[in-house]
């Protein structure tokens, strides 16, 4: 069945940068903001956006992000007509091969996107925190004709230089591209989302397959040499909140940014609704003496203490006694009677012993650059009375 719109979600990345906490899954499979994982916001996108075919190429430890999407029932794209599919590298007559870079990831699929013989391609990231209408962006392209549209946002001028930087006209034509300028000529930073006229897309994603030189990439060859080749290019401005949280700090800020009014996100909202796939859960139980503030409480929670400032993931317990702060804890974490968590991501089903010190606010540190949110990976044990002190981070189990 043709469509007019696919999406092409890559979903592929190892994460490197958020070290243990993607040791066993893929970027987009980590856990955020109680419920969610952070592929439930494109996904969720595409469905806002009336997209209902949707390809996820994945590759790095893709088994947890597989089993999570399953045939996508949460986020309405369980459909014969579309619907998602996993998209893994395969093993051609040729032989096999991983992706190479994000544009050998969309020709290794080109007989996918065939089968539905598209107008356009949407080309996505699996790793940003945000809510846009890609019907708008879609709209765009078509009313200037364009074979290719970059969704831009305005990023303040000293942080410019760590952007790939769209230089436009008057009419908001790419003139040029900067990956990283040292001296910017605008704030235009690419946010790694495109929409292409597949025809135009697939003679280029073909020469660049051919290109014995290519790092078969969006940002360093396809673009430029499209931009080269004096192809129509234009961007589409967004405003509203976008965050890569490829780093810890950027998980950590973006999680906080829940808890933050006014910070642009918003995941209350009703008419842009973020789907996701959480197991069922008992409703949270607030103790008697517990003390809770400004803080994401997300259901099967158990709190018996005080939990401030803090995303608690779903089946997670805090004991008696112990404090919780500026922290996210995710799914299925323990947090034992009177121990201390401040400043930290907790990994999932961590148990961190009694009367043990984890993180420490940066007020505590003598030197500011020696601080940082403590992390803990995945299936962690810390001891009863042990700390992990700030910008500390641990994976597996830890025994006194």
């Amino acid at each position: 069945m043709k469509k007019e719109c696919v999406a092409m979600l890559l979903a592929g990345g190892q994460g490197s940068r958020l070290y243990v906490l993607t040791g066993n899954m893929a970027k987009p499979a980590v856990p955020f903001g109680g419920k969610f994982r952070i592929i439930d916001f494109p996904l969720s996108n595409c469905t806002n956006s009336g997209i209902d075919t949707v390809g996820v190429l994945t590759q790095y430890r893709p088994l947890e992000l597989n089993s999570y999407i399953g045939n996508g029932q949460p986020w309405e794209l369980d459909r014969l007509d579309g619907g998602v599919h996993i998209l893994p590298p395969y093993q051609s007559a040729d032989g096999a091969s991983w992706y190479k870079g994000t544009a050998n990831a969309i020709y290794q699929n080109i007989g996918f996107v065939d089968l539905y013989d598209p107008d356009y391609v949407a080309v996505l990231s699996g790793d940003h925190i945000y809510k846009m209408d890609y019907a708008a962006m879609l709209r765009r392209h078509k009313e200037c004709g364009a074979d290719c549209t970059i969704s831009v946002m305005e990023v303040p001028w000293h942080e410019a230089s760590r952007f790939g930087i769209m230089n436009v006209d008057e009419n908001d034509n790419i003139t040029e591209f900067e990956e990283k300028p040292k001296e910017p000529k605008s704030n235009l930073a690419s946010m790694g989302i495109y929409i292409f006229s597949w025809r135009k897309l697939r003679q280029y994603l073909i020469a660049d397959e051919a290109d014995p030189d290519s790092a078969n990439d969006f940002g360093k060859n396809v673009i430029p040499a499209m931009l080269r080749a004096g192809e129509k290019m234009v961007v589409y401005r967004f405003d509203g909140y976008w965050k890569d949280v490829g780093t810890l700090d950027s998980l950590w800020d973006a999680n906080m940014d829940m808890l933050l009014p006014g910070s642009g996100l918003n995941l209350l909202d009703r008419k842009w609704p973020i789907y996701s796939r959480t197991p069922s859960c008992p409703p949270a139980f607030i103790g008697a003496d517990a003390d809770v503030g400004n803080s994401v409480v997300a259901k099967g929670c158990t709190i018996l203490g005080e939990v401030k400032n803090t995303v608690l993931s779903y089946d997670t317990t805090v004991g008696e006694g112990a404090s919780v702060s500026y922290s996210v804890v995710m799914p299925g974490a323990v947090i034992e009677d009177g121990a201390k968590v401040r400043y930290a991501i907790v990994g999932e089903n961590c148990r961190i012993g009694k009367d043990t010190v984890v993180g420490a606010p940066p007020e505590t540190a003598e030197d500011p650059d020696q601080w940082g949110i403590t992390v803990l990976g995945p299936n962690c044990v810390v001891a009863q009375g042990d700390a992990v002190p700030a910008a500390a981070m641990r994976d597996g189990e830890v025994k006194a």
